[in-house]
């Protein structure tokens, strides 16, 4: 499969991952034959793709549950079960919407809605989040252009990425392409990743983020404060905006030491330029404290929970009233 294929004068090169599973004691008959040699192909995908992998016990060890869900989960997206919900984001002062977050929900035929913390560690494992990654870019991106085009107040839309995701070597142009087939303009994507993921590479981070920036996409460090990045690394990459992770926020009015690291953080990013958005935001002395230190955006149910397309539309409608 390594060699070239010639097709109209192009070469074209095609990669393999293969799952095998032989006929044995562990593989007794045709259906668990089937069933363990698709378990070693996701194992091989896992590794990295384009190599093979023969199946052992060790990769049936999960829960018979999340071996269905997992099943499950590689059809979700051709039975298009996977649907978009969007959570506003506030001015903390004015409390106008300033964007807003497209969050990946599930809706199972049989088990209902399941939960992400759930099947996003499925799809991340099993190598599917970069399809299903795919897909939320271009839905969120479409439905941004789509409240654009029926003259509603352009906002941008942030979008998560994950670790497998952010490493892709062909990022760069699959966001050129999804922007390019849904005709939005970069700066109403907002990119998030987590700090973990950040400083996994961060020499490969800088790179990545500064050809997203040069695109002109806005780009923000996601879950901060749950990491262990130094925070002089915030000076070197390009990041637009700073989100302090709920665990901080939820603590603020009940932990005085939780309080001064917020405000020490909310000081250190916009010195840095950065907007500080405070996630989790749930009651009204949180929403208080966040104001008198200068915190610029906030999102949580205090303002909005997530909404269908249809409740963002109308939210969006009134906020054009």
């Amino acid at each position: 499969m390594e060699s070239a294929f010639h097709l109209y004068g192009h070469e074209l090169y095609i990669s393999s991952s293969i799952g095998i599973a032989l006929l044995d004691e562990h593989s007794p008959d045709v259906e668990t034959l089937i069933q363990h040699a698709d378990a070693a192909l996701y194992y091989a995908k896992n590794e990295g793709r384009n190599n093979y992998q023969f199946y052992n016990q060790s990769l049936s060890q999960k829960k018979p549950e999340l071996l269905k869900l997992e099943k499950s989960l590689r059809h979700a997206l051709e039975y298009e079960e996977f649907v978009l919900h969007y959570q506003p984001r506030v001015n903390t002062v004015t409390g106008k919407i300033t964007g807003m977050e497209a969050l990946l929900r599930w809706y199972h035929p049989e088990m209902g809605i399941v939960s992400p913390n759930v099947f996003i560690p499925l799809a991340e494992e099993s190598g599917l989040i970069i399809s299903i990654g795919e897909w939320v870019l271009r839905q969120a991106c479409k439905q941004n252009k789509a409240w654009q085009d029926a003259g509603y107040p352009p906002i941008v839309i942030a979008v998560n990425l994950s670790p497998k995701q952010f490493s892709q070597p062909n990022l760069v142009e699959i966001l050129t392409d999804t922007l390019a087939e849904t005709q939005l303009q970069p700066e109403f994507l907002e990119l998030e990743i987590t700090e973990s993921t950040a400083i996994a590479d961060l020499d490969f981070t800088t790179t990545a983020l500064q050809c997203l920036a040069q695109m002109g996409l806005l780009l923000s460090l996601d879950d901060f404060g749950t990491g262990y990045s130094s925070l002089s690394r915030l000076q070197v990459l390009p990041f637009h905006n700073l989100k302090i992770d709920r665990s901080f926020i939820k603590e603020i009015t009940i932990d005085p030491k939780v309080a001064h690291i917020i405000q020490a953080i909310i000081t250190l990013g916009q010195s840095l330029g950065l907007k500080v958005i405070a996630e989790g935001v749930e009651k009204t002395a949180e929403l208080e404290f966040l104001r008198s230190i200068d915190c610029d955006e906030i999102q949580g149910y205090l303002f909005y929970r997530p909404l269908s397309i249809d409740q963002a539309t109308e939210v969006l409608k009134n906020e054009k009233a």
